[in-house]
This record gives structure tokens, C-alpha cells and sequence, in this order.
């Protein structure tokens, strides 16, 4: 290819010999783990999210074992047993844990046809579970994999996907007559889901236990939240390697005082967290309203705004909104805290944070190159009012009322030293669950007109 000077060759074929039989230092360094036992290379792989050889290291272990699911019950679930621990203790995290899941459930696709073969004739299941990620969700890793062991482990799994609203979730549960309902979910939004699906669960009269799982689930919020609803069992799994055990417990016969001891437990567990909870002290309502933000009108400007109404945004530029993404709540939904950027160099979880935000913005570049996303708005700007002390009346153009909004003044006993505010109110309402939250963030102005409002 460079062949410039008369020697080339000879010169090439010279170095070729002062490489020959060399290897790789990196390379080996890197593979060293490949030469320990067989559990500490499934286990390594599992904690590392490695999958280059965990077919290889599964085969050799199904060889060894009397029957395949001895492998997954065995050799997968005290290498899954070691990364919820180190995830229990902080010492790994949810990128981290979601690697080891792909893992995992490569491990389990490869042993699932040997598992079948050994089936003869009519299968008894040991029970039937049905999963779902709760509306508002897409998240279904752990769902899944909680899925496959459970199925590896003779259950019948009724999986219903994601984004599952809590109709479908009880039809099918009652069509199904499945034993247990087990939901998941990993963004905050989930943990409301929840607790309204147990609302109507107890609405139907069910009596199926509840299993509940996710990142961002707790045995807390399962108590405290979701058990007050539902008069049958509910219970927390705090990670996927323990789902066999529990759904176990769940199903043995007469277990009665079992699943008796289980929801004293947590009445239990939710008495005293309640009670280390500080009670919150409020203040009369004629004293919240003495202590408003206070406008200095003569220092204060109000600009109209060049259109008023309702107005459409459609086709928006969502390249446009790249700069104003806030990224500290996408590492928290990660379970990595801390501010951006500085997460990126902090010292427990900056390496997990920097190659989670590179993954992010390479997804990021191609949702706006192959346009995998649009973006639409619908806002309005209207005149608006005070009256009545707390409420606010909406305007059209031409001054008439066209909505007033009851509004309740925070009465929130607060620290002296809190600086008041600007936003002195929210309100919220929801038209129905198929529709959107719509919010109002309420604040003190003052118009062109040089009248005292609240706009929003």
C-alpha cells in the first residue's frame, strides 16, 4: 500500500519477524478471570455484564448438572444473587444491573429448549402469574427477566407487556384466574399507577396477593401506599433473583397464617415509619393570606403578550430542545444521584454516570436524525384576576369571565429564615385518566391594565 522505496518488502518482512509470537499484554490482563472456576466465570460475567461467554460457561455447567434448570436455580441465581447485593450495598448501579439482566437472560434463552425437551406429556404448573408494567411505563427489563426465572421454575407467566392499564391488568387477572398480579415499574409516575391499580383490586373484590417490583419501588411504599387499599396480601420484591422464593412462599398449601403474618408485618412496618414521620404544623388561613408575596407595584413591569388565546404548536424543531433537557433527573431515574454536570466527575458514581450519558447521547442524536419523535404544544394566555382572596377568574379578550378556578393558599407552617416565594400557588386538576395532568402554576403579577392578578 505504501510501497515507496525499492526495500519495501524486505523492510516490512523485517518487522514481521520482530512481532512474531507476541501477544497481547492488554488482551490477556483482560481474560485472566477466563482461567478461574466455573461459578466465579458465571458470576464474573453476570456482575460485569459480559455475555461473550456465558453460553460457552452455561453449556459446560448444564453438562455437569443433573437436569438444565438446576443451572438457572444453581449457577445463574448465586451470580444474580451477588449483583442485587453489591446493588443493595451501593457498590453497583442500575446500568450496571440492567447489563447483568441482558446477561442473565441470555443465559436462560439458551437453556430454555433443553428445559422444554425434558417435558413429557401434559405439564402441571406450580401456579400462574401475571406481569405487567404499570401504565405510563415502558420500562420492562426486570419484568422480564422475573418472567423467564419464573417460567424456568414451572410457573405459567401471563405477561401483558408494558403501558398496561389497570383495566386490562384485573380483566385478565380474573379471565386468567392467575394466582398472583405482579407489577412493575421503574419511573416515579409508576408508584401512583400502583397504588390506584390496588384501589380497584379492592373495588373488584379480589383476593389474589399482589407482588410488587421495580427500581423504584420499596418495601416503604409498598406499605405505607399500596397495602391501606388493598385488604389482601401485599408484598415488595426488592429484586428478581428473589421472585422464586417469594411467589413460592405465596403459593404453598394452607399457608394461611403465612400470608396472615406477612400483612401484620407490614401494618407493622407502616405504624412506625409513620410515626418517626415529623407532624406538620399549619397556620390559619387569614394569617397565610398576611404573609403573600408582596408586589412592589412601582418597580414591577408588565409586558402584554403579542397574542392572547389559545394557541397550537405543531412540526415543532425538537432539535430546539436539547439545550433546556435537565439532565439530573434522567441520572436519578438511574438511581445515580448528583447534580449534572458535576456527576459526571464525582468519585462513587462518575464513570457509571459518563458512559451512561454517552449511551444517552448517542440515542439522543439519533431520535433527531431518523426523527423518532415529534413534538407538539397547546398553550393558552389569557387576562387574569384575583378575587375572592385565593381564587382566580380567567378572561377573553373582551373581558368577560370565561373560568374561575378555586383556589386553596398554602397554610404550610414554615422556617423563618424561608424567603417567600414568587409562585404562590399550584393547582392541579385531572379530567379524566385518559387525558393528561394539566397544571397551573399561579403568580402574582400586575398587567398592562396596572390591575393586581394572578396569571398562570
Amino acid at each position: 500500500m505504501f510501497d515507496r522505496k525499492e526495500d519495501a518488502t524486505e523492510r516490512l518482512l523485517d518487522l514481521a519477524e520482530t512481532l512474531k509470537g507476541q501477544k497481547n499484554d492488554v488482551e490477556v490482563a483482560v481474560l485472566e478471570w477466563r482461567n478461574k472456576s466455573l461459578q466465579d466465570r458465571i458470576t464474573y460475567g453476570l456482575v460485569k455484564g459480559i455475555d461473550a461467554f456465558i453460553v460457552e460457561d452455561v453449556e459446560e455447567a448444564r453438562l455437569i448438572a443433573q437436569k438444565p434448570i438446576e443451572v438457572i436455580e444453581g449457577n445463574l441465581m448465586i451470580g444474580m444473587n451477588v449483583v442485587g447485593d453489591l446493588f443493595g450495598s451501593g457498590k453497583m448501579f442500575l446500568p450496571q444491573v440492567v447489563k447483568s439482566a441482558r446477561v442473565m437472560k441470555r443465559a436462560v434463552a439458551y437453556l430454555q429448549p433443553f428445559i422444554e425437551a425434558e417435558k413429557d406429556g401434559k405439564v402441571e404448573f406450580a401456579g400462574k402469574i401475571l406481569m405487567a408494567t404499570v401504565k405510563g411505563d415502558v420500562h420492562d427489563i426486570g419484568k422480564n427477566i422475573v418472567s423467564v426465572v419464573l417460567g424456568c421454575n414451572n410457573y405459567e407467566i401471563v405477561d401483558l407487556g408494558v403501558m398496561v392499564p389497570p383495566e386490562k391488568i384485573i380483566e385478565t387477572a380474573i379471565k386468567e384466574q392467575v394466582d398472583i398480579i405482579g407489577l412493575s415499574g421503574l419511573i416515579t409516575p409508576s408508584l401512583d399507577e400502583m397504588v390506584y391499580v390496588s384501589k380497584e383490586m379492592e373495588k373488584k373484590g379480589l383476593t389474589i396477593p399482589l407482588m410488587i417490583g421495580g427500581a423504584t419501588t420499596s418495601k416503604a411504599h409498598a406499605a405505607v401506599k399500596i397495602a391501606p387499599h388493598y385488604s389482601n396480601t401485599v408484598i415488595h420484591v426488592n429484586d428478581a433473583s428473589r421472585a422464586v422464593t417469594v411467589v413460592g412462599d405465596l403459593l404453598k398449601k394452607n399457608n394461611q397464617q403465612h400470608l396472615s403474618d406477612l400483612r401484620t408485618s407490614y401494618d407493622l412496618f407502616r405504624e412506625q415509619f409513620l410515626n418517626r414521620t415529623k407532624q406538620k404544623e399549619y397556620i390559619c388561613i387569614e394569617e397565610a393570606r398576611s404573609k403573600k408575596y408582596k408586589i412592589n407595584w412601582s418597580q414591577t413591569t408588565i409586558v402584554k403578550p403579542k397574542k392572547l388565546g389559545i394557541q397550537v404548536i405543531r412540526d415543532f424543531d425538537i432539535t430546539k430542545l436539547e439545550a433546556f433537557i435537565d439532565w439530573s433527573p434522567f441520572f436519578r431515574s438511574w438511581d445515580l444521584h448528583g447534580k449534572y454536570p458535576n456527576i459526571l466527575t464525582d468519585e462513587v458514581v462518575g464513570s457509571q454516570a459518563t458512559e451512561l450519558f454517552k449511551d444517552a447521547q448517542e440515542l439522543l442524536q439519533r431520535i433527531f436524525s431518523e426523527k423518532l419523535l415529534g413534538a407538539k404544544a397547546i398553550f393558552g394566555l389569557f387576562p387574569a384576576n384575583t378575587v375572592n382572596e385565593d381564587d382566580i377568574e380567567i378572561y377573553d379578550e373582551n373581558g368577560n369571565t370565561q373560568q374561575t378556578f378555586l383556589t386553596l393558599r398554602q397554610q404550610l407552617k414554615k422556617r423563618a429564615e424561608v424567603a417567600q416565594h414568587r409562585i404562590v400557588g399550584f393547582h392541579r386538576t385531572e379530567i379524566n385518566r385518559s387525558n393528561r395532568l394539566y397544571g397551573l402554576f399561579l403568580c402574582e403579577y400586575r398587567f398592562w391594565n396596572q390591575s393586581t392578578c394572578r396569571c398562570f
